[in-house]
């Protein structure tokens, strides 16, 4: 018996470059664009030791848990990394990168995650971008929490690759995501002898392979699910507008974060001021010993579909994560959510006022 999602045709390789476009398009980008078949840490590992090598020597920007991963893949190709960490409560500036870059004016390689999703803030990509290009130093931004849900402009910002995946503001899967790269990066990867080649991390067969052989054979077999669920993402977002759906994620962010504060109950933002906070989730601080990780769960119990988790790690016990993005960047989530954490609240003995949020979430969407 046919099924829809098993027999499928093959994906052709001029549909593959055209949904190449689209993205392109979304990103407002005349870079290439390459789709990775993979979560966005495939094409993320890929630049980092494409662009790094031994005598390289990188700014690696910490503001969530991503950034420690970058420095222990800068350190793992032999460059030399500066680790600028900002507490995750709050984003990093412009002027602390120029001062980091100044202090290490050998620095060719910067790194920065743009929305810390896991820790809910997000940093000023434009005005970093300004400077890392004064400085001329190769800049990779992690873009996979902020695409469609906040402006993200990497050729105007000086970004020469900008990694993107489909799994949070854009509503589509894990499994696929791409990478804008500029000219001056595919020149340095060329340039390092140890980027990686024939390997499923290597960016340069991709361009060797496919973009400059005109598009015409793709190098293997695509992911199709992965690839016709990004399609139909791109579709969707096209029919709303990236206006609107960045509209719609600053509503979900604005409204949770005037709830949460109308709630009591001794949840608190994490992210302090409300300008470095992320979109696409709103963290919460939990506090009279109440433990995150069990206030989540409780919370669940009458509906498990809520976007509602724990920080991780070490985060876990104090941390509530709201992630109000793609189809939950919603009123009707924000309110579910606050009302489950209410109840949950209220259970442990905390005073809250969940009618008092409720009109806050109204008031502000």
């Amino acid at each position: 018996m046919s099924h829809p999602l098993l027999d499928l045709p093959p994906l052709t390789a001029a549909r593959f470059a055209a949904i190449e476009r689209r993205v392109a398009t979304l990103l407002a980008t005349d870079h290439d664009v390459v789709i990775t078949q993979g979560e966005a840490l495939l094409p993320l590992e890929g630049c980092v030791r494409s662009g790094a090598r031994p005598g390289s020597t990188a700014l690696n920007v910490v503001t969530g848990p991503y950034g420690q991963t970058f420095g222990d893949w800068l350190r793992d190709c032999g460059a030399t990394v500066t680790d600028l960490e900002v507490p995750f409560h709050t984003a990093v500036t412009a002027e602390q990168v120029e001062r980091a870059l100044a202090a290490h004016p050998e620095t060719d390689f910067v790194s920065l995650v743009h929305a810390e999703a896991a820790t809910g803030n997000t940093n000023p990509v434009a005005e970093i971008g300004e400077v890392v290009r004064a400085h001329g130093a190769l800049f990779m931004l992690d873009a996979v929490a902020s695409v469609g849900a906040e402006p993200l402009r990497p050729d105007d910002w000086g970004v020469d690759l900008c990694v993107i995946g489909a799994q949070k503001a854009m509503g589509g899967p894990a499994g696929v995501s791409a990478v804008s790269v500029s000219e001056r990066a595919w020149a340095r990867f060329a340039e390092n002898p140890r980027a990686p080649r024939r390997s499923y991390l290597s960016l340069l067969d991709w361009k060797e392979r496919w973009i400059d052989t005109g598009r015409k054979a793709l190098p293997h077999a695509p992911a199709q699910l992965e690839m016709l669920a990004l399609e139909a993402c791109l579709e969707r977002i096209e029919k709303e507008g990236t206006g609107a759906l960045m509209a719609r994620h600053a509503s979900a962010a604005a409204a949770t974060r005037a709830g949460v504060l109308a709630l009591g109950g001794g949840l608190e933002p994490y992210v302090v001021e409300a300008r470095d906070a992320a979109p696409v989730a709103t963290t919460l601080r939990t506090s009279g010993g109440v433990n995150a990780a069990e206030l989540v769960a409780a919370a669940l119990v009458a509906d498990p579909e809520l976007p509602l988790v724990a920080g991780g790690g070490a985060l876990s016990g104090e941390m509530v994560r709201v992630n109000h993005y793609g189809q939950h960047a919603t009123a009707g989530a924000v309110h579910s959510s606050l009302a489950a954490l209410g109840t949950a609240l209220a259970e442990t003995g905390a005073r809250v006022d969940v009618a008092a949020a409720r009109r806050a979430v109204t008031e502000t969407w």
